[in-house]
């Protein structure tokens, strides 16, 4: 079968496609056959070197695909079932700790850039119904952190304001769960461009970041006193405009880097306002068949921006560095 593999020194011109062994499920396990993969920043981040791996890892932690053999013990899984990757193999349930999360597919444990893999019977959910490979490959990283966030951090209550920047996957997501859920949204972009696309799936109002560069002061006002809950994706540059946008009892959700590994705060803003600030990565595998199940019902469905082909991984990842797109970008095997 093929897979692809990170090579020392790792960059987009090392990525090779390899001829690799069938694998064979062992006791409690399932062989996938992936039909398509997203790409996240960790995956980008992964494959430039910026987290380091072991030479030959196997890339990609988002995928969905076919179960085309089981082993014994098996009981959740039939061949032929359609099922998505957990970001998270061995966070089934419960509240997160080390030993749950040592596990990271396409880090710790080879991804998804490959044909098929050999895993276990628990570290998968059922794709929506009605979704092609590609759009239950978009929700195993970007849509379940955003769910994460809102409703699971967040306790998302319809009504409420709720804060997306930019328009990447997870900030598109969120936007999508947050309408759904019934609250008023507040997005940023830096393109005049996407203005329409966001408004088309919801946005109630839109700030240009590049033309105001007091976009989170501004947000406060417009809402009266600040948003319930604040998606923060750029760290060190968006965090103090995250802290300004939040209402007194606000909660702002720590989940990117886009901007820098670290930032400076002014801590009485976070105190004095009382706001509650959750560092997160993904979930569980218990949280992912929840947002499943929610899809199921609000006939959510991912905004793919495009679609590249298995041994085009380099370029795609090149397309994902330009930050031009909307939403997800796929790769279709």
């Amino acid at each position: 079968m093929r897979a692809i593999t990170i090579n020392k020194p790792s960059s987009l011109d090392t990525l090779s496609v390899i001829e690799s062994p069938e694998p064979t499920p062992g006791h409690g396990e399932i062989v996938v056959q992936w039909r398509a993969s997203s790409l996240n920043y960790h995956d980008y981040l992964v494959a430039i070197g910026m987290i380091p791996v072991v030479d030959g890892r196997i890339p990609l932690s988002d995928g969905a695909g076919d179960v085309v053999a089981i082993g014994e013990g098996v009981t959740k899984w039939k061949v032929g079932d359609k099922v998505m990757s957990a970001f998270f193999p061995n966070w089934i349930e419960g509240k997160v700790n080390k030993s749950k999360t040592l596990a990271l597919f396409g880090d710790t444990v080879d991804g998804c850039a490959a044909d098929k893999s050999c895993i276990g019977q628990d570290s998968v959910s059922r794709m929506p119904d009605g979704y092609s490979y590609a759009e239950a490959a978009t929700l195993p990283c970007a849509a379940l952190t955003a769910w994460r966030a809102l409703i699971v951090e967040g306790n998302l209550q319809a009504g409420d304001t709720v804060l997306v920047e930019g328009t990447g996957g997870m900030s598109v997501f969120a936007l999508q769960i947050a309408k759904a859920a019934g609250a008023y949204v507040y997005a940023t972009t830096s393109c005049d461009d996407k203005i329409d696309q966001l408004k088309k799936l919801g946005a109630d109002t839109i700030i240009n970041y590049k033309t105001d560069p007091k976009w989170g002061s501004t947000i406060h006002k417009l809402s009266n006193g600040g948003v319930d809950h604040v998606l923060d994706i750029g760290g060190s540059t968006t965090l103090n405009h995250s802290i300004d946008a939040a209402k007194v009892g606000g909660h702002i959700s720590l989940i990117g880097i886009l901007g820098g590994f670290t930032a400076e705060m002014m801590l009485p803003k976070i105190f004095g306002k009382h706001i509650r600030m959750t560092g997160l990565s993904v979930g569980s595998v218990e949280m992912q068949n929840a947002m499943v199940k929610a899809i199921n019902i609000s006939g959510l469905r991912p905004i793919i921006d495009r679609s590249f082909a298995f041994q085009e991984l380099g370029t795609a990842f090149r397309y994902q560095e330009t930050g031009k797109h909307f939403g997800k970008i796929v790769i279709e095997y």
